[in-house]
């Protein structure tokens, strides 16, 4: 199954979630027609089994080694955010994507809701700003959602607002 919600991410990540046909889907997932509905049996369980494994990854990357240290740490998170969207989201946030793609479905929403709050309540933890989830949420998000049109400068204000955060949390 991780085998094939790898290859359902990387499709969806490169081609969005209306153009990989079927057949698409079932090559980069690298099993046959049969396998892939044996493990998710519509479009709908694919997209989810994609986004699962990527917020697997996700947490991973931005937070596996990471101490808690403040704004430090805060500025960690958003480099690596920055490396994310460099390497695996140069067109934005894929949690986003799949709600925009099929916004009446309430399993993907949940999805995008869980993914936003376990980062936002993470980074919480690891700088010391428990009960800024919100404005965490806001900073982190408005950097996955700015990156495709200001890339850098995206992680700068990113800092920048994280900044002012810590400050005002501190008073």
């Amino acid at each position: 199954m991780d085998k094939i919600a790898a290859g359902l991410e990387r499709a969806f990540a490169t081609d969005g979630f209306a153009n990989p046909s079927v057949d698409d889907l079932r090559d980069a997932a690298d099993v046959s027609l049969r396998t892939l509905y044996k493990y998710v049996p519509s479009r709908s369980e694919m997209m989810q089994a994609a986004l699962e494994h990527r917020h697997q990854r996700y947490m991973t990357m931005l937070f596996d080694g990471l101490t808690p240290r403040g704004g430090a740490a805060f500025n960690d998170i958003i480099d690596r955010i920055a490396v994310w969207m460099r390497t695996e989201a140069s067109h934005g946030c894929l949690f986003h994507a799949a709600v925009a793609a099929a916004p009446d479905d309430q399993a993907l929403r949940a999805l995008l809701e869980k993914n936003k709050n376990d980062v936002a309540a993470k980074t919480a933890q690891i700088t010391g700003l428990d009960g800024a989830e919100v404005e965490i949420s806001i900073i982190l998000d408005g950097l996955t959602q700015s990156w495709p049109l200001y890339g850098d400068q995206a992680t700068a204000g990113a800092k920048r607002l994280a900044k002012i955060l810590a400050q005002d949390n501190a008073l």
